[in-house]
């Protein structure tokens, strides 16, 4: 049917680029009939034809009965969910579907309006022969937002470059729970590293053109009992001072242009039907202006789930006054009985209309309602998803995400001896990539393909440095069976060093040990591995202990015995490069802890962000401190501390002005006899508030590299506005009183503490507070080495 233009032969005024996108959108937005307009608030999920031809509705338990391709497009169409995304296609065979699918959708509606492409792209972009990059874990423990940003830009590219024009990342919940099984999706427990990191995954994605998608908007990740979808038992305190502040970032500071709704129930009200969250709060107060986009099957689970709708049409009515504008991942309850509801009166038309003006504006910004645009992106023919300089940046995260949590001198190993290498994580490829990578998403389902990118296996890169190296596996990841536990046990016993790989199997929906829907009881490791570990280190043998996971587990006295001890988060397709090469000594570890690692496997959820109450001490005989706490993380090189200050204070302790800065510097030095990197971390006490606080919590942080003998002078200009928090009339306030500014090697060591007063009077802040605070390292001149 193509395009419809006025009668004059004109240029219709919502293709006119002089207009702006909003005008443009009001301009067609009368136009459209009721079925148009509801066309525009759904997705159809398909999968690309591996023909190039097209694609096909999908097919999964939630979709009974996929719609028909030429009834689902007739009055044209919001969104297509993850025609790559859904089963292997060549990338370019995949594109020229994607193409001729938009061909088709704009040829049978009548304005002609293509519909805007999304897929998953959590650790690259979720396609076949896609660079699988490190999980959101190992971004936080880099502590590298700018190496986030390279990354997310490298992932946008490619996603456009196939004709997909939005991201269904990142994830910023903020870890409460390790048992979650998606704790692997997140960047951490600390809210400033979410959101600094966050934000410039976003930066990333959106300057490569991609619209980013927060998620999960909010409270998902403190579900009672870390279980998925489970309530969550939160008041609006934590809500506001733990959850919210890295979507602030994100949208502030990163330029996130949609929004996707948590699964969760916050003291009894689901987000999909929260219009205090999802429209007072996201739009009246944040100011934001993009689209929220419903999570998977979320407005359905109203009615299914959480039984506050009746029925679909209920449902849906409840989604859109809340704020919802998109139903993800198809066609549902914004179907032909919403339809009918709006013609009979029982939803207002000025709910979808509403939800229609933010998609159209959208769309526009994308270009998809210009005169000229095309369906086929440029280049198809050379497209390629895993090039060279993706796969170096994922390799460059990698190595900076390892942190090395405890070294009685082991490591780096030495190459010439006999090492043993035991553990079913050490052979293991999968075992280095999380539930959304493409391989565990999707490719586990499509043996008869290949996995599509070259992921080396620990055992297959520490071969290349080690020539005498034995390797048994002595159990696997899940289940009972100890049989090979005697082999793993004479291999350590007859070799001079161990490496000991544990470790979890991402999956879906209890699939795995990790991922959506993979929850865990408790923090042991999984399967027998727990008594793999206590066998070998009983050996007598130095065990480098190497953990390959998606969360935290405990590491107990029992694992006392370890010489070393390294954590890697799902690290990616290069992982098994980046891990060998941290244990034999060709790269120096930098990785910080973007999570605690717990002592016990019980007395959960507990995080770092406690208040005094929360940690250790005489009315409790639970002791949660943590055996490595959040920020930690040890070097092959020394680094020496010193000259804490705040810059230009005039009176003891330092006045800090409750709207003002204060410039606090530290110095650190590399005293050992090797290059290095540093994470200075600075952190904020206060000892007396109105309201309970966090012992300490982030409020900055760098790395540092120096080489042997350099040292250089880490500044940090910190607005009073992070020193904000939530009072007791609900309102974000800065308070005046003592607090301090800490320089910490972690969340548990501290290298400086400086005494300050925030002075004058309580003043309230809000969304447009200081969020951030800036920081610059200066080269200083060389100091003695270490003899």
């Amino acid at each position: 049917m193509g395009s419809q233009l006025p009668e004059d032969g004109g240029a219709a005024p919502w293709r006119d680029q002089r207009l702006s996108p909003t005008e443009r959108a009001e301009a067609l937005l009368p136009m459209l009939s009721i079925e148009e307009k509801v066309a525009q608030l759904v997705g159809v999920w398909v999968g690309a034809e591996a023909t190039g031809e097209g694609v096909a509705p999908h097919q999964t338990d939630m979709i009974k009965e996929p719609p028909q391709w030429s009834n689902a497009i007739e009055h044209g169409l919001g969104q297509l969910t993850r025609p790559f995304g859904t089963a292997p296609v060549d990338p370019v065979l995949g594109a020229r579907s994607l193409a001729a699918s938009q061909a088709q959708i704009v040829a049978a509606s009548r304005f002609g309006i293509p519909a805007q492409v999304h897929e998953e792209c959590l650790t690259g972009f979720a396609a076949w022969r896609a660079t699988v990059y490190p999980t959101p874990l190992s971004w936080g423990a880099a502590f590298d937002p700018d190496l986030v940003e390279e990354m997310a830009d490298r992932i946008g590219r490619a996603m456009r470059a196939a004709g997909v024009h939005q991201g269904l990342a990142p994830v910023l919940d903020v870890t409460r729970d390790y048992r979650w099984g998606r704790t692997e999706e997140t960047i951490g427990e600390d809210p400033y590293l979410v959101g600094t990191t966050g934000a410039a995954y976003v930066r990333g994605l959106e300057r490569a053109g991609v619209v980013a998608t927060l998620k999960h908007f909010a409270g998902y990740s403190a579900s009672r009992g870390g279980r998925n979808l489970a309530p969550v038992p939160m008041g609006a305190r934590e809500l506001a001072d733990v959850i919210l502040p890295p979507f602030e970032m994100a949208l502030r500071h990163g330029g996130a242009r949609s929004v996707m709704n948590s699964y969760a129930e916050i003291d009894g009200v689901p987000v999909a039907a929260d219009r205090a969250l999802l429209t007072g709060l996201l739009r009246d107060e944040w100011g934001f202006t993009g689209t929220v986009v419903a999570d998977y099957f979320s407005v359905r689970f109203l009615q299914t789930l959480h039984g506050v709708a009746e029925n679909a049409v209920d449902a849906a009515r409840l989604a859109l006054h809340a704020g919802i504008d998109v139903e993800l991942p198809t066609v549902d309850t914004f179907g032909a009985a919403l339809v009918a509801a709006v013609r009979a009166g029982e939803v207002d038309e000025a709910l979808v209309d509403r939800a229609v003006r933010r998609v159209l504006v959208q769309k526009t910004e994308l270009g998809l309602l210009d005169e000229d645009w095309r369906e086929t992106p440029d280049d198809v023919a050379s497209l390629s998803f895993d090039d060279e300089a993706s796969r170096d940046v994922a390799l460059r995260l990698a190595r900076e995400s390892v942190v090395l949590l405890r070294n009685t001198g082991v490591l780096p190993l030495a190459t010439s001896g006999r090492v043993a290498l035991v553990g079913p994580a050490a052979d293991d490829p999968m075992a280095m990539l999380g539930c959304y990578s493409f391989p565990n998403h999707v490719g586990v389902h499509h043996s008869e393909v290949e996995v599509g990118v070259d992921i080396p296996s620990l055992r297959d890169e520490l071969a290349r440095h080690v020539p005498t190296l034995r390797y048994e596996p002595g159990c696997a990841i899940t289940g009972t069976d100890t049989s090979g536990i005697a082999a793993a046990v004479a291999a350590a016993a007859d070799a001079d060093v161990c490496v000991l790989a544990v470790g979890d199997r991402a999956g879906m929906f209890g699939r795995g040990t990790s991922g959506e829907g993979c929850d865990a009881a408790d923090l042991r490791l999984p399967g027998v591995q727990a008594d793999l570990v206590r066998a070998v280190l009983a050996t007598g043998t130095p065990v480098v202990l190497v953990l390959m996971t998606g969360r935290p587990y405990a590491i107990g006295a029992e694992f006392d015995g370890a010489a070393a001890v390294v954590q890697a988060f799902f690290l990616g397709q290069r992982g098994g490069q980046a891990l060998a090469e941290v244990l034999t000594g060709a790269v120096n570890p930098s990785g910080r802890l973007p999570v605690s690692v717990p002592r016990d496997a019980g007395g959960l959820p507990s995080t770092y962000l406690a208040p005094p109450l929360g940690l250790r001490n005489k009315v409790s005989s639970v002791d949660p401190t943590p055996t490595f706490p959040f920020g930690h993380g040890l070097s092959y090189t020394t680094f020496e501390w010193s000259d804490a200050e705040v810059v230009e204070a005039t009176d003891e302790p330092a006045s800090w002005s409750v709207d003002g800065e204060v410039r606090a510097r530290i110095t650190v030095a590399n005293t050992g006899d090797r290059a290095g990197v540093e994470v200075v971390q600075l952190y904020l006490h206060d000892p007396v508030a109105q309201t309970t606080r966090p012992v300490v919590r982030l409020v900055g942080y760098a790395r540092v590299s120096l080489e042997p003998g350099e040292a250089a002078r880490v500044t940090f200009d910190v607005p009073a506005d992070v020193a904000s928090f939530t009072g007791r009339s609900g309102r974000r306030i800065v308070e005046p009183g003592a607090v301090e500014l800490r320089f910490g090697r972690s969340s548990g060591q501290w290298a400086g503490v400086l005494p300050l007063r925030l002075v004058g009077a309580e003043r309230q802040v809000g969304h447009q507070r200081k969020l951030l605070t800036s920081v610059r390292v200066e080269p200083l001149v060389a100091v003695p080495q270490s003899a």
